[in-house]
Order: C-alpha cells, then structure tokens, then sequence
C-alpha cells in the first residue's frame, strides 16, 4: 500500500509539473501602418516561423500562445516585417508597422539610415493613435527591434 501511495504521489507532482509548463497567455490588440490605417490580414509568429494568426479586416487580434515566448514578429505584404519582445504584463500589445518603401539606386547603408530615421517616430505615432482614439494606451509595452538590411 504504501508503494502503491507513493507511486500515486510521483504521477501527481509529473502531472502537475507538465500542466505548469503547458499553460498558455491571450494577447489581444491592433495593427495599424504609419499612416495610422489599420492593416488587414497581418500574420502573427513567433519563433519566425510557427503562425499564431492574423488580423480581421480592422486590424484587430487575439491569439494564444506559450507563456515562455517573449518575442513575436507582425508580417504582411508592402510592409517591413515587425519583431517585438514582449514585457511581463504586456497583454494588449498595439502595433505600428512601416509601409515599405522602394528607394532605387541608393547604397543599402543609405536606405538604413532613411528606414532607422522612420523607425524613431514610432514612439510618436503611438502617441498621436492614442490621442486620436485608434489606440487604448499612449505608451507601448513591448521593445520594437530594428531589422537592418545592411549588415
């Protein structure tokens, strides 16, 4: 009998063990470009390749994913690809995304330092979504990376 209990009380605590690694976080939120237009029918990913979902028509998500993933990434076509890493409490996360731009005959560092220079009024533009209504928050709660093309 007490082998029997014993056994039980190890199946118990694996189990337990198991369930607190599986569980799993809501993100809801909104995508917008940086002309403050919601962007339909943006993929959502994390680990750059395992879909989590996409936007609605307004921009609007929710997906359910790992409690341990931190970074997720926003992609769609005529726009660059956004990575962002997630804070603690970040459950509503609202992005802006840059519009692609075709810049001919320019060196790749010289596009880096247009596209570095759009990127740094994200800040701002969140701002002016917030104050416009678009967005809930006038403060993102995540980090945005920068993805250089020159290397």
């Amino acid at each position: 009998m007490k082998k029997l209990l014993t056994t039980l009380t190890f199946i118990m605590l694996g189990v337990s063990t198991y369930s607190l690694y599986a569980q799993n976080k809501t993100i809801k939120g909104k995508v917008i470009d940086d002309n403050l237009n919601a962007l339909p029918y943006v993929s959502i990913a994390f680990n750059d390749s395992i879909e989590v979902g996409k936007t609605d028509l307004n921009g609007l998500f929710q997906i359910s994913i790992p409690a341990t993933v931190k970074k997720i990434s926003f992609n769609t076509v005529g726009v660059e690809l956004a990575s962002i890493e997630l804070a603690d409490k970040c459950d509503d996360v609202e992005v802006i995304m840059m519009l692609r731009c075709t810049c001919d005959f320019m060196a790749p560092k010289k596009v880096d330092k247009l596209r570095m220079k759009r990127f740094k009024k994200l800040s701002q533009l969140h701002k002016e979504a917030f104050e416009k209504g678009i967005f809930k928050t006038d403060k993102a709660c995540y980090i945005q990376e920068f993805i250089p093309y020159y290397r």
